[in-house]
């Protein structure tokens, strides 16, 4: 999920090596990059630590193993495990609010994704007219990841897009090439970061490597290249908020139309009846 750039892979490989082996456990790194479905990934009944989304997570049953969750060290964090979307345009457009984008293209990750759909699905109720107009005039297709948005909007194939926070702040590090040609316009509130799960219990070795790995001086510039502060216990009901939002969010969007034309792969924001939930 964060490893945007080769380097920031290898530093989650570094790292995750290096509190493997101060568990004693016997993990292997696995690549599993785009275009495999990440869905695909969870699926997986050997899981030791893989960073899951918190929506999936939330609507999971059963619910996977919680190992830990990330703190980001920049201070927008606030030294705490949640994050947020960031609604970006491209640098150059006329776009100053949120507002302005409305009637335009929209690029989103997966139906399933917090950072790249709810949040904003959910932010933008408050901000939707009530009346009969579509907020946006296209749902362009899935982008999958964050970069795939963030890419979407520099080629001009959406005009907005909205970025988990973490992943925005990491692109910035690793790819200030591609960030510099994008800016913010809205900030989504803040939800319980991606937790790092396992399909399986979890070792308290396991769980104690990831908990006192910012005390390990040398762990401390693994996780500096990641922008890690420390990993902690997260609240289990903060991630039960995410659920009941996407349910409110597609209710109300189901009655309010979001898009004039909407992808296939978002099928839920378009009429019909309900679906179920995991």
């Amino acid at each position: 999920m964060y490893s945007l750039a080769p380097a920031a892979g290898q530093a989650w490989e570094r790292l995750l090596d290096a509190i493997s082996e101060a568990a004693g456990a016997s993990l292997t790194y696995l690549q599993h990059p785009p275009p495999a479905p990440i869905s695909e990934l969870w699926g997986r009944q050997d899981l030791g630590a893989v960073f899951m989304c918190g929506l999936p997570y939330s609507r999971s049953v059963p619910r996977p193993a919680i190992v830990a969750a990330p703190v980001p060290s920049p201070p927008d964090f606030q030294g705490q495990p949640q994050y947020w979307s960031e609604l970006v345009v491209r640098a150059d457009s006329r776009f100053g609010v949120i507002e302005d984008t409305f009637g335009h293209r929209i690029a989103l990750t997966a139906m399933d994704s917090q950072s790249g759909c709810l949040a904003a699905l959910y932010y933008l109720m408050a901000l939707a007219s009530g009346g009969s107009s579509a907020l946006y005039r296209e749902v362009i297709e899935p982008r999958v990841t964050p970069l795939g948005a963030m890419t979407a909007v520099i080629e001009g194939l959406a005009d907005v897009a909205p970025i988990d926070s973490y992943a925005f702040s990491l692109a910035r590090q690793y790819m200030p090439e591609l960030t510099s040609q994008l800016r913010a316009v809205a900030r989504t509130p803040s939800t319980a970061i991606p937790p790092i799960v396992s399909s399986r219990p979890v070792q308290p070795s396991l769980e104690s490597a990831f908990l006192e790995a910012h005390k390990n001086a040398s762990m401390a510039p693994l996780m500096a290249d990641l922008q890690l502060e420390r990993f902690v216990r997260p609240d289990l009901q903060a991630y039960d908020v995410l659920k009941r939002r996407f349910d409110a969010a597609i209710t109300f969007w189901r009655q309010h139309p979001f898009a004039c034309s909407v992808h296939p792969a978002f099928a839920e924001l378009a009429t019909g009846p309900l679906p179920g939930t995991k």
